[in-house]
């Protein structure tokens, strides 16, 4: 199994790896710092090395482990890599991942607006809620809460909890562990000083300040009861 670098080391760069397997045009690592697709988060990029080498890693994957898919003939089973992702990319999702749950946090605060649902870029985002339709003074107030709790400076942390004891303490509405399999049993929490915990898996920036200035810049009406909102960040 793929040791999994990236949900505790999220601001390293570049690893050292042991190719473990290959199938096709993709490798699987005893380790990774590449972040592989999914809940709303899109994979790193970046390239491998070895031996005067390069490798693009163009797409990341988890399936029943990590597959990195590469350009060219894929390095041999045994070969020692480098690894080195593509930061910039990994930055942008890292800040508007931890957008994503504040604006989470200020939705079910303000408006009992639970997430339905998420899709982050490396320069815009969406998140669907449930709610009917938001009015132009809504938004307002949504983008200035957002602004102040951003610029408080919040610290952003995460760490595992035993599902037990997360489902006993935790608000269910805000973590949202129902939605895990019953099979996952250590939970990932990644909490917002004062405002919102939540289990994820994805990466953040570690303190709010990082996110920069908020700003919606659309919405589209999902059905009679659930509105998608489009935002950005300067």
């Amino acid at each position: 199994m793929t040791e999994t670098l990236y949900l505790d080391a999220t601001s390293d760069r570049e690893f050292d790896a042991t190719v473990e397997r290959v199938a096709d045009d993709r490798v699987v690592l005893d380790r990774t710092l590449f972040y592989p697709e999914g809940g709303g988060q899109p994979c790193d990029i970046g390239v491998l090395k070895a031996d005067g080498e390069t490798w693009p890693v163009t797409e990341v994957r988890k399936k029943d482990t990590i597959y990195h898919t590469v350009d060219g003939t894929p390095p041999e089973e045994g070969t020692i890599v480098s690894g080195r992702i593509d930061w910039e990319r990994r930055y942008a999702h890292m800040r508007y991942h931890a957008a994503q749950h504040l604006l989470s946090a200020v939705l079910l605060d303000e408006y009992d607006a639970q997430t339905t649902g998420n899709q982050l870029y490396t320069n815009r985002a969406r998140i669907d809620c449930a709610y009917e339709r938001f009015s132009e003074d809504e938004f307002a107030h949504i983008e200035s809460v957002m602004n102040e709790r951003i610029q408080e400076g919040l610290a952003v942390t995460w760490y595992e909890m035993n599902r037990e004891e997360a489902e006993a303490t935790l608000d269910p509405e805000r973590t949202r562990i129902h939605l895990l399999p019953d099979s996952i049993r250590e939970i990932r929490i990644v909490e917002i000083d004062g405002y919102d915990r939540t289990a994820c898996a994805g990466t953040h920036v570690e303190n709010t300040d990082e996110i920069g200035e908020f700003r919606i810049t659309g919405r589209e009406t999902k059905g009679s009861d659930e509105e998608r909102l489009k935002f950005d960040l300067g």
